[in-house]
């Protein structure tokens, strides 16, 4: 697995001396080119820090720090900086303090404050978490297991907005047929913790996190598989640190992706899988690839299909063009979400695949909803979903 680059833990204002204004991420920034509006830069939130720490503005009021929300934190201008400078460090650091002050917006505010009381992101009962479950053939074998070797954390969007049921259904069916010792959570699987992480909230989501490891190493469980990439890169680069630990394995745990989990599964040959004859092009969701590091599993998955064909599009990879779904943007300011998920199906439609494959709940369904916004006659589709047709 590709490996993310490990950046240095330096406070937010140290990160912001590094930056020499070069202007290489307005090129990146999804955001950004779609306004064109120099408020909603990396370089110019860099800025904003600066002149905070420096003593140039006074304390920050609800009108400008809000420029520290309208960001879809999908690294890509991290990535690219020559000086190494990571603004989604900053970011992370700066909404904190926002917070701290009762400047967090109030969409923001509310979505945390349902995440606490409810434990999920829905405002739902908790113990709705396996409705999904109800309409498949037969009930998955990890249903009401108390003991596995594996836990399948499902996440909130899989697990309450019925668009992506088909998520967790694909996958299950998937790992029944391999006959994998799996269990599901249900009710006592919390939301993740990411959506407060990433408004500032860390210490409100660290009673998640505590409660999230307890409940997997309750079921004896030592490898957690997400099909969600938030939750992915939550459980393995932020998790440890949470917990006071240097890596998950610390804990006795290991954490996998869904393709990294079935890239491995399929390579084996024990599952049979038929002919799927089309054309294909796969969309690296942002915290799975470039900074969760997982590039490589999706396409292993996708070449153990045969028949399939795989065309790249402009940006892909490390470089790939954020869904627009990321960074909480979509609770926040929508219409900057819905502007970055047309240019991305925009370059989907130009490479002439028919089907566009990613491996996020999230993703997919904002992609798909673009594709209708925009009338592209493109299916979009969880990588999980074409695996499972494989099989069938």
């Amino acid at each position: 697995m590709n490996e993310p680059n490990v950046k240095p833990q330096r406070s937010a204002e140290e990160e912001a001396l590094h930056c020499v204004r070069c202007g290489l991420c307005l090129s990146v920034c999804p955001g950004y080119r779609e306004s064109l509006n120099e408020t909603d830069s990396p370089r110019a939130r860099v800025a904003l820090v600066r002149a905070l720490k420096e003593g140039l503005l006074d304390t920050p009021s609800n009108g400008y720090a809000s420029s520290f929300f309208r960001c879809l934190l999908c690294g890509a201008c991290a990535f690219v900086c020559p000086s190494g400078v990571a603004v989604d460090r900053i970011l992370e650091l700066t909404r904190g303090e926002l917070a701290s002050q009762g400047l967090l917006p109030e969409a923001l505010s509310d979505l945390d404050d349902r995440i606490a009381r409810y434990r999920n992101i829905s405002a739902e009962e908790n113990e709705g978490r396996l409705i999904w479950a109800d309409n498949l053939p037969s009930p998955p074998t990890g249903l009401g297991k108390e003991q596995a070797e594996v836990a399948y954390f499902v996440g909130c969007v899989s697990s309450f907005f019925p668009r992506s049921y088909k998520v967790p259904q694909s996958l299950v069916q998937i790992l029944d047929r391999a006959h994998v010792d799996y269990a599901l959570l249900g009710g006592i699987e919390w939301c993740c913790g990411y959506p407060m992480f990433i408004d500032g909230e860390l210490e409100r989501a660290r009673d998640l996190i505590r409660h999230n490891v307890e409940a997997v190493q309750a079921m004896g469980a030592r490898t957690v598989v997400t099909t969600c990439p938030s939750c992915f890169h939550f459980w393995k680069h932020s998790y440890p640190a949470a917990l006071g630990v240097e890596r998950l394995e610390d804990l006795g745990l290991q954490v996998q992706h869904a393709t990294e989990f079935l890239a491995d599964l399929l390579e084996t040959g024990d599952l049979g899988l038929r002919q799927v004859q089309r054309t294909v092009t796969y969309h690296d969701p942002c915290d799975l690839g470039r900074k969760g590091g997982v590039i490589e599993a999706p396409r292993r998955v996708l070449a153990q299909i045969p028949g399939l064909e795989l065309v790249e599009m402009a940006e892909n990879r490390d470089s790939s063009h954020c869904c627009g779904g990321g960074g909480n943007l979509e609770t926040f300011a929508p219409e900057v979400s819905q502007a970055v998920a047309r240019n991305r199906i925009h370059q989907a439609a130009e490479v002439g695949a028919k089907t566009l494959v990613s491996a996020c709940q999230q993703c997919e369904r904002t992609l798909a909803n673009a594709a209708r916004a925009e009338r592209i006659r493109i299916r979009v589709r969880d990588i999980t979903e074409l695996v499972l047709e494989a099989l069938e």
